[in-house]
């Protein structure tokens, strides 16, 4: 349709692409490209994150049947899909070549361009991410042998195990921690997601991922509002999770005037009367 979503979006993709293509070029040696051309991957990534869908194998059934997903990616209607693991193998060159990030970054350069960002507002905030390892797959650091009995899928007892960092990691996924983001929630292996957001229009400024420790999330917003450019002061709004000593005075170092949420369940706030009195603190 005219006046499909997919049609604007596909402009301003087009145009961050056509910026990338030394560095496509350089991914590849001069036989010639791989099977999937890069601009094709990341239009069909771009596809998973807007309609939700789980898995390169859902994707390339979609892609199969689906002619707004095939025009989207760039195939005619006669053009063959590729095969999920072909899909899987390209997508990781791409990513270890960090075409991704340079991606994000020329999208926010438009967004820059049509004044769309606010040069000093800023929210940032954290999210768990669980990871595709399961509870069974946590086991003692020192314990090589996978548990016996039940098939493929075998039933573990973890009762009265005590299970920690230092001792204990998963199998499947050794980066992953046992996570939860509050009390009453179960223990999950997680990476902790972190957005960075400008104010004006809620736009995405810097993203990171990081392993599922109690200080991530102050760390990395910390890390990610130090990134940007500029050498005037800016605001931060976060909720009470950032209110600790170091993370306020880290972020004043760097500039920034903490508008985080006051924590002053189980002790005082690091956020005093020099935010507080302040009529933007309130409103944010």
């Amino acid at each position: 349709p005219k006046d499909h979503p997919l049609r604007p979006i596909r402009q301003l993709v087009d145009t961050a692409l056509l910026a990338l293509e030394e560095d496509f070029d350089a991914l590849y040696a001069e036989a010639g490209r791989d099977s999937i051309p890069p601009e094709k991957l990341l239009r069909a990534q771009l596809l998973m994150v807007f309609y939700t869908i789980r898995s390169e194998r859902q994707l390339m059934e979609q892609l199969d049947y689906n002619l707004l997903f095939r025009w989207f990616v760039g195939f005619s209607i006669e053009d063959p899909v590729w095969h999920h693991s072909t899909f899987t193998k390209n997508r990781d060159r791409l990513l270890e070549g960090d075409i991704a990030r340079q991606f994000f970054a020329q999208v926010l350069a438009q967004a820059d361009q049509a004044h769309l960002l606010s040069k000093e507002h800023f929210s940032v905030d954290g999210t768990v991410l669980e990871a595709w390892a399961s509870h069974k797959s946590y086991r003692p650091k020192d314990d090589e042998t996978p548990p016996k009995g039940g098939g493929r899928n075998p039933s573990v007892d973890f009762r009265g195990q005590k299970r920690k960092r230092d001792t204990h990691e998963s199998k499947t996924d050794p980066d992953a921690f046992m996570y939860r983001k509050s009390s009453g929630v179960a223990a999950k292996l997680s990476y902790l997601g972190h957005i960075l957001m400008e104010n004006r229009h809620g736009l995405v400024v810097n993203a990171q991922v990081t392993q599922a420790t109690g200080t991530a999330e102050r760390e990395a917003a910390i890390d990610m509002v130090s990134a940007l450019k500029g050498t005037h002061r800016v605001t931060l709004g976060a909720d009470k999770n950032y209110d600790t000593q170091d993370c306020v005075e880290d972020l004043r170092l760097a500039n920034v005037t903490p508008h985080v949420a006051q924590n002053t369940t189980n002790r005082s706030s690091a956020i005093d009367e020099r935010t507080t009195r302040h009529g933007g603190y309130a409103t944010s």
